[in-house]
């Protein structure tokens, strides 16, 4: 069976209202339906590489490669987990989380998106806060980390309410113009003081440890 050679297709991350995993090829689909769909209102731009702007085709077809790019990539020492997270057994989005040396660093960077039509419903908060209970509690890991525009204020405010600091700027080009994100960090200790979502790990094993660089 799959699962055998890539254990990681086992595992859960279960919030009140969301489960967290990796898709089916047919829950990809739905995945890259939604994304076709919008992920942010018109002229919103909030990710670096503009992909929420492409065609709806287009920007299907980026959900499902990205998602296989990042499998196929995979290796103990870089790895990015794209998370797709279920609410009521359909996809609402994507909650990312990347890391390089993890078995030294116990560091990651995570991400995410959210389908427009289910916007404003607190999912982001549980997305990032289960994310964040794999990472701490289950992983071993010391401090997540986080990039947003300085205009991205939702994205901001999902980050203070769950116990990040803010850790400095980077700027970057944008279609020609200098753009500033504001660099997030949350340590172990400021996760545990803020941790109020009761989340639940399953499919775990030994074979998903050796995948993420933290075997023995």
């Amino acid at each position: 069976m799959l699962i055998d050679h890539w254990p990681l297709i086992g595992l859960r991350v279960i919030s009140p209202r969301l489960e967290l995993r990796l898709p089916t090829e047919d829950e990809l689909a739905e995945v890259a339906d939604l994304a076709a769909r919008g992920i942010h209102p018109p002229h919103a731009r909030p990710f670096l590489f503009p992909w929420g702007e492409l065609p709806p085709a287009e920007r299907a077809r980026h959900v499902a490669q990205m998602h296989w790019r990042r499998l196929g990539r995979w290796t103990p020492q870089e790895w990015a987990l794209n998370l797709v997270a279920f609410h009521e057994g359909r996809p609402v989005g994507i909650q990312d989380v990347r890391a390089k040396e993890f078995g030294i660093r116990r560091e990651v960077v995570s991400g995410s998106w959210i389908g427009l039509e289910h916007q404003g419903r607190g999912f982001g908060t549980e997305m990032r806060a289960a994310m964040l209970h794999l990472l701490f509690a289950e992983l071993g890991g010391q401090f997540a980390t986080s990039l947003s525009f300085t205009d991205n204020l939702s994205s901001l405010a999902v980050s203070r309410k769950l116990g990040y600091r803010e850790d400095g700027i980077e700027r970057d080009v944008l279609d020609g113009q200098v753009v500033q994100s504001l660099r997030l960090r949350l340590s172990r200790e400021d996760w545990a003081r803020h941790a109020q979502t009761p989340v639940a790990v399953t499919g775990l094993t030994d074979g998903c440890r050796e995948l993420l660089g933290i075997a023995g």
